[in-house]
């Protein structure tokens, strides 16, 4: 089986401090107003007062068929297939934001100074350097963790086989199959994607 890098978040450990989101736009130099993880508020939902809320942090899914790279026109937004990770080609991007309009989770960012489109590739050049990726590095609920799903041996397989019956997926109605995971145990998973379900709450949409 190939390998496959992804991001695995246990959720019940997020406090929404939004450091991997800081750590991530320094690091990597993001443009302003785009950022390459965005944080979600999963609630408040119940009645007072057996009320609940979750934090989820959302990367790049690094989705096994990702609906990005279909749209590409140049072939600059690819999968690799040496570690999986959905990568964008800087030289051959011409910043027709087809590929952010394709994700069905709002991983790809249109980068205003650039003109061009940009997104988490679980740190490249950190990791070229031996160096943890920055989000990870500097989650200080120790929420974040990233490897190869594929390796049974891994880090976070093991989190995942370890948490059984705890693990989720984002909702995927278009046949992405994304690869990051979620682990919740503490509250009942929303099977929405956040901003939708943000939006349904804002209005007064969400029924449980």
């Amino acid at each position: 089986m190939s390998k496959q890098l992804a991001i695995v978040v246990e959720t019940d450990r997020c406090i929404a401090c939004h450091g991997c989101q800081v750590a991530c736009k320094f690091e990597n130099n993001i443009g302003l107003g785009t950022s390459r993880v965005h944080t979600y508020y999963m609630g408040p939902t119940g009645n007072f007062p057996y009320l609940s809320m979750y934090y989820l942090t959302v990367h790049c899914q690094q989705c096994e068929n990702p609906a990005c790279t279909e749209v590409c026109p140049t072939g600059a937004c690819y999968k690799s297939d040496e570690d999986g990770v959905v990568r964008i080609d800087p030289e051959a991007c011409i910043g027709c934001k087809s590929c952010m309009k394709a994700c069905p989770f709002h991983a790809n960012n249109f980068n205003k100074e650039l003109r061009i489109m940009d997104k988490c590739t679980i740190c490249d050049k950190q990791r070229e350097r031996g160096e943890t990726p920055a989000c990870i590095r500097s989650c200080v609920g120790g929420a974040l963790h990233y490897g190869d799903i594929n390796d049974p041996e891994s880090e976070v397989s093991r989190l995942i086989a370890e948490n059984e019956g705890h693990v989720y997926t984002l909702k995927d109605d278009q046949g992405c199959r994304p690869s990051g995971r979620f682990i919740l145990k503490q509250y009942d998973w929303i099977d929405m994607l956040p901003f939708e379900f943000e939006e349904a709450l804002k209005k007064g949409e969400y029924h449980e």
